[in-house]
C-alpha cells in the first residue's frame, strides 16, 4: 500500500509541476490544461496537485512497510 501511495504522490507531483511549467512557459506539457472543466483554473489545479502530492507522501511515510 505504501508503494501505491508513493506512486500516486509522484504522479500528482509530476502533473502539478508540469502544469506550472505550462502556465509560466507556455510549453504544451502535462494533463491539467487538457481537462476541459479546468479552463481558466489550471494554475489552481496545479497547486492543488502539489498539495495532494505532499499529502500522499505524508500518508505513505506514516504507513508501515509492507
Amino acid at each position: 500500500m505504501k508503494q501505491v501511495l508513493e506512486l500516486l504522490g509522484f504522479l500528482a507531483l509530476l502533473q502539478g509541476v508540469l502544469g506550472l511549467v505550462h502556465e509560466f512557459t507556455d510549453w504544451k506539457t502535462g494533463i491539467v490544461q487538457r481537462v476541459g472543466f479546468l479552463d481558466g483554473h489550471e494554475l489552481f489545479a496545479s497547486i492543488a496537485l502539489l498539495v495532494l502530492a505532499a499529502a500522499l507522501f505524508a500518508v505513505a511515510e506514516s504507513r508501515k512497510p509492507d
